[in-house]
């Protein structure tokens, strides 16, 4: 795909576009500690009617690093995606998500829902779902939060831009696991993650998503109970030790229409079962269909 920056009254972001400008959008937003890239393969393999456009998030990929942490909180992350749609001037259009992106969709999916045709998550937990939330909290508890250590480690003020600067090719691939040490996940791919976290100020930044997460809590309480009225795919790698299975109790009651697909795959699906991925995105957003 192409990358370009595009520039809007919320910042200068860059953007993958598969410029195909005649095919049906389909917006697709990456987690941490990710860019964009991580669509590549997976648009390989994705239908050529579609029209893949995948920005950067703040504070990630090669986006803009703001260092208000304010910016980072999920509805103004959403607020920046729903602004770089509207500068490519695109109506309705299938929205992705995976991880935090995952988030970001469920929040421009509340914010215009009568944009969003069809939605697919991987590997997040739904926002407004409070039950399997407590649910998954206890289990954690239970195992003294350990897979959890990361997100504690960058809550502390100047400890992740002390320690990660000058240590990218450690921390990154650290989360990638035996998927990445084995080569499933391509070391081309982990290295462009590498290579973006050298970035300056990125340490700050792709922590600012983790620092915000109380505020984060604060609203998705006051959206518990909502359901997403768009029909949903949400595709699940179920070797995740983050994202564990408790999240994904109850979903059915906050979605008017879904379907869940388990994969053997830890938490970063799209990187490793790329092909089968798309197959399923193929096989649920039914471009033609969606043409006529």
């Amino acid at each position: 795909m192409k990358t370009s920056k595009i520039t809007v009254s919320r910042g200068t972001f860059t953007v993958r576009d598969r410029g195909n400008k005649d095919g049906i959008p389909v917006i697709m937003l990456h987690g941490w500690p990710e860019s964009s890239y991580c669509w590549e393969e997976v648009t390989t393999f994705l239908d050529p009617a579609l029209r893949v456009i995948a920005p950067d998030l703040r504070g990630l990929g090669d986006s803009e690093r703001t260092l208000d942490a304010k910016a980072y909180q999920t509805v103004e992350l959403a607020k920046d995606i729903v602004d770089i749609i509207d500068a490519l001037r695109i109506d309705s259009f299938f929205l992705v998500g995976h991880d935090w992106g995952g988030i970001v969709a469920q929040e421009v999916a509340l914010l215009i829902p009568q944009r969003v045709k069809k939605l697919v998550l991987m590997n997040i937990f739904i926002i407004t779902n409070k039950d399997a939330m407590v649910e998954a909290a206890k289990v954690m508890r239970a195992i003294n939060c350990v897979p959890l250590w990361y997100q504690h480690f960058q809550q502390q003020p100047g400890l992740a831009e002390a320690m990660i600067k000058g240590n990218e090719e450690v921390w990154i691939p650290y989360f990638f696991g035996k998927a990445g040490r084995d080569g499933i996940i391509p070391p081309k791919v982990i290295a462009e993650y590498i290579r973006c976290y050298r970035i300056k100020n990125t340490p700050a930044t792709g922590a600012s998503y983790y620092r915000g997460e109380r505020d984060d809590f604060k609203h998705w309480a006051t959206l518990g109970g909502k359901k997403f009225p768009m029909p949903t795919l949400y595709i699940y790698g179920n070797e995740d030790s983050v994202v564990i299975p408790e999240y994904l109790n109850h979903i059915e009651e906050y979605f008017d229409q879904i379907k869940v697909e388990t994969i053997k795959a830890a938490h970063f699906v799209q990187d490793e079962k790329a092909k089968e991925v798309a197959l399923w995105m193929n096989n649920f957003l039914q471009v033609q269909a969606a043409n006529k």
